[in-house]
C-alpha cells in the first residue's frame, strides 16, 4: 500500500470520525457561561438562546452566570475549559473586544483561545436615570453635570464596560465630569439605580425597558444612531445635543480553541436556526436586539475589527491599559 493510499485513508477516517462526532452531538447537558450576573442584557439574551437551543438539541443547554472583574472571570472559566463542545461561552463587546485594549495581562486571548461559532445580536444601550433627577432630556442631564462637577454618580457593569466606555464618551463629548462607579455586572448597576444610590446608568434596553415602562426608571436617550423601534419616542443621544455620539453592544457564542470543527459547525447551523425562529425573533425585538446570526469566520473577521475599534477608543477616552 502506498504512503498516499495510507494518508488518504488516514484523511477519510477523520472525517468519518468528525462526521459521526456531529451527529451524535451532544450527549449530554451544554454549559454557556455568561460572565455577567443574572439580569443584565448578556444574561436575558444568553437564556433566550439557550432555551431554544435546549429545544433544538435535546439536551439542555444551560446558563452558568460567572460575573465579575468586567467578564474576565468569567471568559477566563471558559477559555480553560475542555474543548469538547460541553462549555460555550456567551461573549460580546466587552470580554471579547473590549478587555484586550483594556489589561496589559489579559488571562485569556480571545482570538487565540477561543473559536469563534457565531454572532448572535446587536442592540443599542438606553441612558436612563433615577426619577428623583431633574433630567428629561440629554441637555438637562449636560446642564446639571456642569452645574454640580463631578457630583452625578454614573454605574457601569465594570471597568471598561460597554456601559462605562458609553459615559466616558458621553463626558468627554459633552464636556462634562461624572464620577464612574463600577459594579460586578449590569443586574447589581440597575438594582443601584432603582434603588436611588445611582442617579445615571446607560444600560442595555432589554434589562431597563420594564422599569421604564412602570415609572420606576426615566429614559432619556437611546445610543444607537437612530431611535429604536421599541420606544421610538425616545430620541437618540446623536440627535439631543451630541452628534455624531453611537455606542452598541454586540454578543456572539464562541468555544474553547481546539473544539472539534464538526461540532463548531453543527452548534454555528443550529444557532443561526434558532435565530431564525419566529418566537425567537419576537423576543429579541422585545429586548430591544437584532437577531443576528454569522459563519464562524464572520464572527473570528468582525472580533479583530472590533478589538481595533474599541482600542482606538480606550484611547481617545484616556483609558490606559492596567
Amino acid at each position: 500500500m502506498s504512503n498516499w493510499t495510507v494518508r488518504a485513508l488516514a484523511l477519510l477516517a477523520a472525517a468519518m470520525a468528525a462526521h459521526a462526532i456531529a451527529q451524535s452531538y451532544p450527549t449530554k447537558a451544554i454549559r454557556m457561561i455568561v460572565p455577567f450576573p443574572p439580569g443584565g442584557p448578556n444574561d436575558i439574551l444568553g437564556r433566550v438562546i439557550a432555551q431554544r437551543l435546549s429545544e433544538q438539541l435535546g439536551q439542555q443547554v444551560v446558563i452558568d452566570n460567572r460575573g465579575g472583574a468586567g467578564g474576565l472571570i468569567g471568559a477566563e472559566i471558559a477559555a480553560r475549559a475542555a474543548p469538547d463542545g460541553y462549555t460555550l461561552l456567551f461573549g460580546g463587546t466587552a470580554t471579547l473586544a473590549i478587555n484586550p485594549g483594556l489589561h496589559k495581562k489579559l488571562p485569556y486571548d480571545p482570538l487565540k483561545d477561543f473559536a469563534a461559532v457565531s454572532l448572535v445580536g446587536t442592540a443599542p444601550s438606553m441612558l436612563v436615570v433615577h426619577p428623583s433627577l431633574p433630567v428629561k432630556t440629554v441637555k438637562d442631564l449636560i446642564a446639571l453635570a456642569r452645574a454640580k462637577p463631578g457630583q452625578l454618580n454614573f454605574a457601569s457593569a465594570g471597568v471598561g464596560t460597554p456601559p462605562h466606555l458609553a459615559g466616558e464618551l458621553f463626558k468627554s463629548m459633552a464636556g462634562v465630569d461624572m464620577t464612574h462607579v463600577p459594579y460586578k455586572g449590569g443586574g447589581p448597576a440597575l438594582n443601584d439605580l432603582l434603588g436611588g444610590q445611582i442617579g445615571v446608568y446607560f444600560s442595555g434596553i432589554s434589562s431597563a425597558l420594564p422599569y421604564v415602562k412602570e415609572g420606576r426608571l426615566r429614559g432619556v436617550a437611546v445610543t444607537s444612531a437612530k431611535r429604536t423601534a421599541v420606544m421610538p419616542e425616545l430620541p437618540t443621544v446623536a440627535e439631543s445635543g451630541l452628534p455624531g455620539y453611537e455606542v452598541g453592544n454586540w454578543y456572539a457564542i464562541v468555544a474553547p480553541t481546539g473544539t472539534a470543527p464538526a461540532i463548531i459547525a453543527r452548534l454555528n447551523g443550529e444557532i443561526v436556526r434558532a435565530l431564525a425562529a419566529a418566537e425567537v425573533k419576537k423576543r429579541f425585538l422585545e429586548l430591544a436586539a437584532d437577531p443576528i446570526g454569522s459563519a464562524p469566520a464572520e464572527l473570528a473577521k468582525y472580533n479583530r475589527s472590533e478589538i481595533a475599534k474599541w482600542a482606538r477608543a480606550l484611547k481617545a477616552a484616556g483609558i490606559a491599559p492596567e
